[in-house]
């Protein structure tokens, strides 16, 4: 069997939602994959002799693509079977897609995508590989497999890539920001397993600390506000995420929050949500009177919660530096030349990663430095060294 697809819908249509951040898009293949009841998924970047990416691989043990649904599943966007649904039909875990948009987004990675996929079909296994390019967005190709694959699951195989997916080459940030995106997910649903490059993504190894808090509002209603720190930076820190019980993630946007520096992620559950999703009242932000209560009352307990830690954490800094002979002061030092040394050396060590891996000879060259710019800030010197 071989034969085309056709997407009803404009090409522009396509290739703007081809246009996502590859990180983006690999979220949203594992969405489908999770969608799909798989219990394990695998995302591979596949380089060349140069280093350079050269394709990505997303494999799953998942129930695969019903190749007699293949023209509802890939010819309309807009028209997913999920739509109509709300659990996954074997696990009965929550869905995340209902657009079917979430496969275009694989051209934001390559321009050419293929899905080799197994699925159980009138109690026997069907194999088939689906085909698409970006110069064809509206066009997919079909081909039934003769050797059936042993097992139910798909591969999205994207080649051609983008010059842009080398940031996937950076597996700590990307693992970071998988385990951002999936952390509720993955704690509500612990058979589950990720893994980008070998790595496993689990919230568990890459946090810091976790801080569960309670909210309740003067309406009566109440929510649990849990604020995850991670060991590093990534892009998309710094977010209040609104999940339901079970997990699933509704909304998001940033935290409006100063950490201080610190990696985080704020996740406001609560059953109210879902109601509050379907009325698209969350996407409204602040606009919407309710909405805009738990926002305020998060905004008020993360604010307590960094203004807590970060005074915890100078103290613990200040004293490793002094304790590794790296801090140019004394500690019984009582003067405003030392506290506005600490809170210049706290913002520097904010701006400056590097600052933490460097010897502590090395540190207490940069704080030499720090000092003697502090001393001279009327000629400039500190404004220029904390550019």
């Amino acid at each position: 069997m071989s034969r085309q697809i056709y997407v009803q819908a404009q090409s522009d249509h396509i290739e703007s939602l081809s246009k996502a951040t590859p990180i983006s898009a690999i979220e949203e293949l594992v969405w489908n994959a999770l969608d799909a009841d798989a219990k394990e998924v695998k995302v591979d970047v596949v380089t060349n002799a140069l280093g350079a990416v050269e394709g990505v691989r997303i494999s799953d043990d998942g129930t695969g693509i019903d190749v007699l649904k293949a023209d509802s599943t890939f010819g309309s966007l807009g028209g997913s079977w999920k739509r109509g649904a709300t659990e996954t039909p074997g696990a009965h875990r929550r869905l995340h897609g209902r657009q079917g948009r979430g496969r275009f987004k694989a051209f934001a990675i390559g321009g050419c995508v293929e899905w080799r996929t197994t699925a159980r079909i009138g109690g026997e296994l069907l194999s088939y590989v689906l085909r698409g390019e970006i110069e064809r967005p509206g066009v997919f190709e079909l081909d039934a497999v003769r050797e059936p694959g042993p097992a139910t699951g798909t591969e999205v195989y994207i080649s051609n890539v983008r010059a842009n997916s080398d940031v996937l080459l950076n597996a700590s940030e990307t693992v970071q920001s998988l385990a951002a995106k999936f952390a509720l997910y993955l704690k509500s649903y612990p058979d589950v397993r990720i893994y980008f490059n070998g790595l496993p993504v689990t919230p568990i190894i890459v946090q810091k600390r976790e801080t569960v808090y309670k909210l309740r509002l003067g309406n009566g209603g109440e929510a649990k506000l849990e604020i995850i720190e991670w060991r590093r930076k990534f892009v998309g820190s710094g977010r209040l995420v609104f999940a339901g019980p079970d997990g699933f993630q509704l909304h998001e946007q940033p935290a409006g929050v100063r950490s201080g520096g610190v990696s985080f992620t704020a996740y406001l559950v609560s059953p109210r949500f879902p109601a509050l999703a379907a009325e698209n009242a969350l996407v409204m932000d602040e606009l919407n009177p309710e909405v805009r209560q738990y926002i305020d009352e998060a905004h008020k307990v993360i604010k307590a919660h960094f203004v807590a830690l970060g005074g915890a954490l100078t103290a613990g800094k200040i004293a490793a530096w002094a304790a590794e002979g790296s801090y140019p002061f004394d500690p019984d030092d009582e003067s405003k030349d030392r506290e506005r040394f600490d809170r210049l050396a706290i913002e520097l060590s904010g701006r400056m990663d590097s600052l933490g891996d460097m010897s502590a000879a090395e540190r207490g060259i940069v704080f030499k430095l720090l000092k003697r710019a502090m001393q001279t800030q009327k000629r400039g010197g500190l404004k220029e060294f904390l550019k």
